[in-house]
């Protein structure tokens, strides 16, 4: 039994943005968000499973040269990997905020992230001018 809630069709990426301001965060674009992240978080975790099942899986190296690459080849993926379990639990945070009614806008002033910061990075937790300044002040305090 489907009913027009239930079943609702995603707008595309382009309607999206033609879409006034008015219609910030209504229930389309929501859909079309929360949409995006679950696919973010499905393809997250197969790419972290399948480099993991490869690095399981190290090739007959025989050559010294040979190993010492794939074992830079795994450092680089193990890099990779572990920025993407980083992106997870954003993933699931950002799918929280959706829940709560709070998914794009800004954690510190309440404006709009904006659709175009949206679609770059759809973890956006801060409206452009919030993170610029937030990563000024990280590279003060690294100094």
């Amino acid at each position: 039994m489907d009913t027009d809630n239930d079943v609702m069709a995603l707008i595309s990426e382009q309607e999206l943005i033609k879409m006034p301001e008015s219609a910030y965060m209504n229930d389309e674009q929501l859909a079309f968000f929360r949409n995006l992240l679950i696919e973010l978080h499905d393809t997250t975790r197969a790419r972290i499973k399948e480099v993991k099942e490869e690095m399981l899986t190290p090739p007959d190296l025989s050559d010294e040269g040979d190993r010492a690459t794939w074992e830079e080849q795994c450092r680089i993926a193990m890099r990779i990997v572990d920025r993407e379990q980083k992106l997870l639990p954003k993933i699931q945070q950002s799918l929280e905020r959706i829940r709560l009614g709070h998914y794009g806008y800004c954690e510190e002033t309440g404006e709009p992230i904006g659709i175009p910061r949206l679609l770059v990075r759809p973890t956006a937790e801060y409206c452009a001018d919030v993170k610029v300044l937030k990563e000024m002040k990280e590279h003060i305090y690294k100094e």
